[in-house]
């Protein structure tokens, strides 16, 4: 067995033809769900990107005990799991949040691995002088906003663009490995993420009217721009997106070429989407975590069951793919995984469970069951900051933000918590979990937000437009919560901040 996934960031449901958008442009996408089982179900777990990745790697939801990090001591990977047992697995990508602080155990975890530079800010050219920047609709503060301009005046042709060298290197370790078997192959590009930076050709598949400033980076914010700028950030994006196509492509001929087909699966997902003016947001992570960021595109190709061309409909998530890539390989799967080893869903759509998890750290805790999404707010909010006064904390061996160490007085107050059970017997640091919102223009803290507690009927409203009064299914759905946070032995604050702790 050879096992290949594609992965892209913030890959749009809502902007796939084969979900239902009628006009962007995904020819592949439509060529790969006629090659393969389409998920009309399938969810996030833990957000954003890194707490996605390590879902990936662990089978289990993470967003209850710790922000954004890098895998721990006492983590399952799975494809280290697979390198123990002599399956060779290989990562290339040009996400640059591997090669940060918070990112910098996953990519050691593989057999091998390629880094593809330059992508968003990646500090990856020191040019000292100042770059070429033109008037933006946004501007955002700082470093990260000109390294961008930087990395982009290094790209003269589309041979330049990290999305064709990533391709590219997986494409070649594909034809320099046909002959082997027992191989996982994950590539994995940052496009479709934003800044939605792409070449003219792709640009003129979305022809309109645009005379404004540059605007190809929204910020995690409430709409505040015109309907053309809108409107043009989206045909941005659709631009992007078609690139992701085009190079999809090109993987799905290498499969034809060789007949792949007969024994190797192949899975094409993302982390998340993004909220493209919906709801009036642009973004994630600030916003609600609305469907058009956690309800995610799934493609799989099982060559064990042949299955092509149809769709499932049972409940998935991220925390699947890590127990279906080691049932692939025959495998057994780690105890602390949570997710499920999908071959039967695959085949026959079996249903694997009856709700899940959602969510990002601090933020709040959401519910599916496939019908219905349920929305937990955190039940403090002072002066404006939903994040403030909620008792919330870290549980880590690994103290690293995004970009940095965890601050001195993040850990002067650090205590040694018990283990958990997935934990293995370790007890784990205990760190303060206050979240420092930055993400404005001015780079001011928010006053915007305002989580409650929301509960949408998905088969009545998909558009999650109008929240409705159901105190049964809303009763039901936070019991299916708190038994859900139970099996991921969530911290005791947890339920505290959620107004929970009556339903323990």
């Amino acid at each position: 067995m050879r096992v290949i996934m594609l992965m892209y960031d913030t890959l749009c449901r809502h902007m796939l033809s084969t979900y239902g958008c009628d006009w962007v442009r995904t020819p592949n996408f439509e060529r790969l769900a006629e090659r393969s089982v389409q998920f009309n179900n399938s969810y996030a777990g833990s957000l954003p990107c890194m707490p996605a990745r390590r879902e990936l790697h662990t089978g289990r939801l993470n967003f209850l005990h710790r922000s954004w990090g890098p895998m721990e001591p006492f983590d399952d990977s799975m494809p280290e799991i697979l390198k123990k047992n002599g399956i060779w697995s290989h990562l290339i990508s040009d996400h640059h949040h591997y090669w940060q602080d918070g990112g910098a155990t996953y990519h050691t975890r593989y057999s091998s691995w390629e880094i593809i530079r330059g992508q968003e800010g990646d500090p990856y050219r020191g040019i000292i002088r100042e770059p070429d920047i033109p008037e933006c609709v946004v501007r955002k503060p700082g470093p990260f906003f000109r390294q961008d301009w930087v990395n982009r005046g290094f790209v003269k042709s589309e041979y330049d663009m990290p999305q064709y060298k990533t391709m590219k290197g997986g494409l070649e370790f594909i034809r320099q490995n046909l002959t082997e078997d027992n191989w996982f192959l994950h590539i994995e590009t940052f496009d479709p993420h934003e800044p939605y930076f792409t070449l003219e050709h792709y640009k003129s598949l979305y022809p309109h009217e645009y005379h404004g400033k540059n605007f190809d980076w929204p910020p995690y914010m409430p709409v505040t721009e015109s309907e053309e700028e809108v409107a043009h950030a989206r045909y941005e994006f659709a631009a992007l997106m078609s690139m992701c196509d085009h190079y999809l492509g090109e993987l799905l001929n290498v499969m034809d070429e060789f007949d792949m087909w007969k024994d190797t699966m192949l899975i094409v997902n993302t982390d998340h989407g993004w909220l493209l003016g919906e709801h009036d947001w642009w973004g994630k992570c600030t916003a609600p975590f609305y469907n058009e960021v956690a309800q995610t595109p799934l493609y799989i190709w099982d060559p064990r069951c042949g299955c092509r061309g149809e769709t499932r409909e049972a409940l998935v998530q991220t925390i699947d793919m890590a127990p279906t890539i080691l049932g692939a390989f025959g495998l057994d799967i780690p105890e602390d995984m949570q997710g499920f080893d999908l071959a039967e869903t695959i085949a026959s759509d079996r249903s694997v469970r009856e709700a899940g998890l959602f969510g990002i750290f601090g933020g709040q805790v959401n519910i599916t069951d496939g019908r219905y999404v349920y929305m937990r707010a955190p039940n403090a909010e002072f002066d404006g900051n939903p994040y403030a006064g909620q008792n919330l904390y870290n549980y880590t061996l690994m103290p690293t933000h995004i970009s940095s160490f965890f601050r001195l007085d993040e850990l002067r107050t650090a205590t040694l918590a018990e283990p958990f059970h997935f934990t293995k017997g370790v007890p784990v640091l205990k760190t303060s979990g206050e979240i420092k919102l930055t993400i404005t223009p001015q780079g001011t803290k928010p006053d915007f937000i305002r989580y409650k507690n929301e509960l949408f009927d998905l088969k009545e409203d998909p558009g999650q437009k109008h929240p409705i009064d159901d105190a049964e299914t809303e009763e039901r759905l936070i019991r299916q919560m708190v038994g859900l946070m139970q099996e991921n032995e969530a911290p005791a604050e947890q339920y505290v901040r959620l107004g929970l702790q009556d339903y323990v």
